[in-house]
């Protein structure tokens, strides 16, 4: 009759309970003594309801015996990550739209020293989705006073891998690209074509000018930090976007001595934190849209004197190197 498992093994029940019904109910002789002893029928329902039993408990016990399959993303993030991040996709500025934003953003940091040790934990911890590190330096331990990604165990280590494994065992959803080479300005130009925002974090003045040059070039924004002894500056340069670059508030290096690196001169261990997790924060801010970022405005911090002010800068139309693009 085309009739389900189901819809047979229930008439067969019914059929069952109408046997045994006419067998507590039907006088002695006739048509009860054709359906046969009351006993048989019981014993063979017992049976049936075991058998049954026992089959749905062993399916249930293989369903339970099959490997979890592993979390399916939920839109753009794991439920592993949407954990990890919602204290961001709690704040109206950043939410899920700036979420994805980070996930979807590549960002390169130069220098993985005191600067870029806090920066580069920082945007793991946020979930910036590619970060680069370029440095050509190791590990030694006249670096674990203040870059506190590295670890007395990595001393002789490359710093780009020092820090990538530190970045990757603290957000396992990002990747990490380490670079151990020395920028040149043909090398530079073709690293920083891929990356959406760069981050200079260097102890020396050819190398933050050779950055500031290519990123203007690219078209590339550009947070730059420096510190030395007790005191930090920091901010973005973007002149495709209208701000100065580096070279219009620093038109020329200063002379030699002049500024000494931390290697010279000294640096209290906590200034590159701060320093570093204001680079973080102004990459976030940029990256998802959020508040006012350091567009067109210098920061400087003074850790000694727990001073810290903010000066408005303006691009210079003689500058030679966003000049142009300012004219």
């Amino acid at each position: 009759m085309g009739a389900s498992t189901r819809a047979r093994g229930g008439m067969i029940v019914v059929i069952w309970a109408l046997v045994v019904l006419s067998l507590l109910i039907l006088p002695d002789g006739g048509l009860r003594a054709g359906l046969g002893d009351l006993r048989l029928w019981l014993v063979l329902g017992g049976v049936a309801a075991l058998t049954l039993a026992y089959r749905r408990g062993l399916g249930a016990l293989r369903e339970r015996a099959k490997p979890m399959e592993e979390a399916k993303p939920q839109g753009t993030f794991r439920e592993a990550e949407l954990n990890r991040y919602a204290r961001h996709i709690l704040l109206r500025e950043i939410g899920g739209p700036g979420q994805k934003r980070l996930k979807a953003a590549k960002v390169l940091v130069i220098g993985a020293g005191g600067l870029g040790s806090p920066v580069c934990l920082y945007l793991a911890a946020a979930g910036v989705g590619v970060i680069g590190v370029v440095d050509d330096d190791t590990v030694d331990s006249s670096n674990l006073q203040r870059q506190i990604i590295h670890r007395d165990q990595g001393i002789g280590m490359p710093k780009v891998h020092s820090a990538a494994e530190a970045m990757r065992a603290l957000n396992p959803f990002i990747e990490v690209r380490p670079y151990q080479r020395r920028l040149d300005e043909d090398s530079a130009a073709a690293l920083f074509a891929e990356y959406d925002l760069i981050l200079d974090g260097t102890d020396n003045f050819d190398t933050r000018y050779m950055v500031n040059r290519v990123a203007a070039e690219l078209g590339k924004p550009l947070i730059a930090g420096a510190i030395t002894q007790w005191e930090g500056q920091i901010s973005l340069y973007d002149p495709a976007r209208g701000t100065p670059c580096y070279q219009c508030v620093f038109p020329e290096r200063p002379a030699p001595g002049m500024v000494p690196t931390c290697a010279e001169a000294g640096v209290a261990a906590p200034l590159p934190g701060v320093i570093g997790s204001i680079m973080a924060m102004e990459a976030v801010k940029h990256l998802t849209g959020a508040g006012q970022t350091l567009a067109g405005r210098l920061m400087i911090h003074d850790a000694l004197y727990t001073e810290t002010r903010v000066i408005s800068i303006k691009p210079r139309p003689d500058c030679p190197v966003c000049g142009n693009l300012h004219s």
